[in-house]
């Protein structure tokens, strides 16, 4: 494993950093704290800087040595998730109910590990654009960002991201092109019936009765409705209704989520949840509101762009650790949006540890710190300089 010597050099201060962050989480759009402590590092690097965008995202600018080029983009995001932290860390959470539980903490710490390799180096031609990103974890960062003018203010040729993976050995490295993670919608159906005395069932019209019909009947549609060849999930997450044990209630609430990785699929599943809710509604005499909401959209790897990452990855953690990560995820990724706008690509980065990410006990290893700050650097220098060679090259054939 090659990280860049440089980068190892203050990797003690990336870590301290890190751990600063971490004990002071802040969830989405409300990253006040954590995009100031961004802004502070970029410009004591005399790195250019921007504020703002998409509320409390951050921008930096280096410009290559090189000359003029072309533009990459590097993304990390640096939302926290709103649940509370047990990992006893001397360097834990002190913000009840936020914890960096799925290591954006790590992800911005790796970028400011990139931003001060490339601030000092500047071994590229054309300029590297950083983009800190809030609100990654289904409040849409990205797409507030990007209607906010991030590619028209801060044009980019290619774009890349990274998430650390407790699934993966320590420094391996996992690529995919084409299409890598789901898309993801947000539902809540709202039940409206008749409370009554808890005694008394014959005056109601039970809101939990067809909530909970409504839930089996929605764990058909992928079973029965949904090819077998076509990759769906349908999970219910929340049920909310009543308030007392003697008290028939007025109404319910089912909530969860959707992921596919085709809008076909996804518009079939919209539907039959609806007719489902329809269905009962009459059977049971109650009133049904479906709100379904597209959250993320399915991420999509570039394949050249791929392969460029997969280049650098090799140049970092060496060809015995670099392969392809097989199958699709399942979770969803705002990176995605960018990936829409922008070719480009993302990675997953192993590190030690076994716990899940979004597990309360979730702890992110300080080791992959190096590792992912060398992978986004590396990736911008290589891509900067080739990208520079092929316009060079088209110009004089011209």
């Amino acid at each position: 494993m090659t990280t860049l010597p440089r980068i190892d050099a203050f990797t003690d201060e990336l870590i301290e950093i890190r751990h600063d962050i971490h004990a002071h989480p802040e969830i989405g759009f409300e990253e006040r704290r954590t995009s100031g402590i961004v802004a502070d590092y970029l410009r004591k690097l005399k790195v250019e800087v921007h504020t703002g965008l998409g509320g409390t995202g951050v921008i930096g600018i280096i410009d290559g040595k090189r000359g003029a080029g072309r533009s990459v983009g590097l993304r990390a995001d640096m939302d926290a998730l709103p649940m509370d932290e047990e990992t006893g860390l001397p360097f834990a959470s002190s913000n009840p109910g936020r914890f960096h539980g799925c290591g954006h903490d790590g992800h911005t710490t790796m970028l400011l590990g990139a931003a001060r390799y490339l601030a000092e180096t500047r071994d590229f031609a054309g300029r590297a654009v950083l983009i800190f990103q809030p609100a990654e974890e289904g409040l849409g960062g990205a797409r507030r960002m990007i209607a906010e003018g991030l590619f028209d203010r801060f044009p980019c040729d290619e774009v890349y991201a990274l998430h650390n993976a407790p699934h993966l050995d320590h420094g391996q490295i996992r690529v995919m092109s084409g299409k890598a993670m789901a898309g993801a919608e947000f539902f809540d159906i709202h039940v409206r019936g008749r409370g009554s005395h808890g005694a008394q069932p014959n005056n109601a019209r039970d809101p939990i009765v067809v909530a909970t019909q409504l839930s089996q009947a929605m764990q058909s549609i992928v079973s029965r409705n949904t090819h077998p060849l076509d990759a769906a999930v349908v999970s219910i997450t929340q049920l909310h209704s009543g308030s007392a044990y003697n008290v028939i209630p007025q109404s319910a609430t089912l909530s969860g989520t959707i992921r596919t990785f085709d809008d076909e699929v996804a518009a079939m599943i919209h539907g039959r949840i609806r007719e489902l809710a329809v269905g009962l509604a009459a059977a049971f005499g109650v009133e049904i509101e479906v709100d379904i909401r597209n959250i993320f959209s399915v991420l999509e790897n570039h394949p050249k762009q791929t392969e460029a990452l997969a280049a650098a990855a090799r140049d970092i953690v060496g060809e015995g650790n670099v392969g392809d990560l097989g199958r699709p995820a399942m979770g969803s990724e705002d990176f995605a949006d960018m990936l829409k706008k922008v070719p480009g690509s993302y990675c997953w980065v192993g590190h030690a540890g076994d716990i899940p990410v979004h597990n309360p006990a979730f702890v992110l290893d300080d080791g992959i710190l190096p590792i992912g700050a060398s992978l986004l650097a590396r990736i911008a220098e290589r891509r900067l300089n080739e990208l520079a060679e092929t316009t060079d090259a088209k110009a004089v054939s011209a």
